[in-house]
């Protein structure tokens, strides 16, 4: 009986000694959607785009006003001589379609690199913060359910979101 007293005792104090596993928890969507660095990377292809739509804009009233004078020069001209300019000018402007459609790919393309960038350095700095500050574990909520409820006291978003963006304006 002495001897399970003891052991009991001694359980119970081991038990007790473990260190309590610290765990927040922040809303990736909220936390990406707030750093300033993706709000600058938006903002800069906002413009860009912007650049391109204009472009393409100009470039549709090109195609437009040559279309028309190719109309007119051709509306007396034979059949085979209709068929073989409109060839001509369907190749060329298949030919700036194309252009334009790189073009905007190439923009796509630097874009989701930019962005991917920022959610690695927004992860990398959830896992820093969490070392630094003793975290066991620093979940992620968003759509998909990962965290389904959390106490309010472990909501890492906004303090994570600050200090996230802090860090960008050293940068």
């Amino acid at each position: 009986m002495k001897r399970l007293i003891i052991l009991s005792a001694l359980i119970l104090t081991v038990t007790s000694c473990q260190e309590q596993a610290k765990i927040g928890f922040v809303d990736n969507g909220k936390v990406i959607n707030d750093y300033q660095a993706k709000i600058d990377i938006e903002e800069k292809y906002k413009v860009k785009e912007e650049a391109y739509k204009r472009k393409t804009d100009s470039v549709g009233q090109a195609y437009n006003l040559d279309l028309q004078a190719m109309q007119v020069k051709l509306k007396n001209a034979s059949a085979r001589k209709q068929q073989e300019e409109s060839q001509q000018f369907s190749q060329k402007w298949q030919i700036v379609q194309q252009q334009l459609q790189f073009e905007q790919q190439q923009m796509q393309q630097a874009f989701n690199v930019e962005i991917d960038s920022a959610i690695i350095k927004m992860n990398d700095f959830v896992k820093d913060y969490g070392k630094k500050n003793g975290f066991t574990y620093i979940l992620g909520s968003n759509q998909a359910g990962s965290v389904l409820y959390g106490d309010d006291t472990n909501d890492l978003t906004q303090v994570i979101t600050d200090a996230l963006n802090e860090a960008y304006k050293k940068e």
